[in-house]
């Protein structure tokens, strides 16, 4: 696929989910969603039984930021010292350094308080959006992105692609079971995790484009200065 529509294609995704993003968090402020989240939040948690919340701690767990962390040392490692893939590296660093600091700062934005129904673990914080949800589309978004340039078949696509979505919509299930968040903190998580990871590779994919154009005035700079 050419490199250009990429980008563009890449750029139309970020501005879509920065869009959606916004339209969510107007909905919020208006107290439009709230029919929407008690209905979903009594959905799942009406499936509650003990084997169930083990299973929903386990993945909530996984997006904890202690998990994300050691998740995230050892894919640097593996990009860097058996695919030696620095450019794709520094991708990496920066998408996920850059989640849970946009995560913060529209926490203190927005301050809206955690759902006090039915909660079966206890946390602190804001609620608006979920920083498990913008961990999770994060780290497997990028992760994905980043294999499926390098995997060249159907099946092998497939199931990267089925185990990513997997993992990012349990540990988002998992925070409305366990009552600390609302679905649309969870939507939102994702919406925002959507910009900031489309956003980073739009000018990634640009970046690639525009390198040998960059390095060519580069050197030529080069050559008048040592003139």
């Amino acid at each position: 696929m050419n490199l250009r529509f990429q980008v563009t294609r890449v750029f139309v995704m970020s501005l879509f989910s920065l869009l959606l993003f916004s339209l969510v968090a107007i909905l919020i402020r208006a107290d439009k969603l709230v029919d929407f989240d008690h209905a979903v939040i009594a959905a799942v948690q009406s499936q509650e039984a003990p084997y169930i919340t083990s299973i929903m701690k386990f993945f909530t767990e996984i997006g904890s930021t202690k998990i994300v962390v050691i998740l995230c040392l050892f894919i640097i490692f593996f990009l860097y010292k058996v695919l030696h893939h620095r450019m794709e590296l520094l991708l990496f660093i920066g998408v996920v350094a850059g989640s849970p600091i946009l995560n913060l700062l529209l926490k203190e934005i927005f301050q809206r308080a955690r759902p006090d129904l039915h909660r079966l673990i206890e946390i602190g914080g804001y609620s608006f959006p979920s920083g498990h949800a913008m961990n999770a589309f994060t780290v497997y978004g990028i992760l994905t992105f980043l294999l499926w340039r390098h995997i060249f078949n159907r099946v092998g696509r497939t199931l990267l692609l089925l185990f990513s979505s997997f993992f990012i919509i349990m540990i988002g299930v998992s925070r409305i079971y366990l009552g600390v968040h609302y679905p649309s903190d969870i939507i939102g998580g994702y919406l925002a995790s959507g910009f900031w990871l489309a956003a980073s590779i739009w000018f990634f994919q640009w970046y690639l484009e525009r390198r040998p154009q960059l390095a060519s005035r580069m050197l030529k700079r080069s050559v008048k200065t040592s003139k």
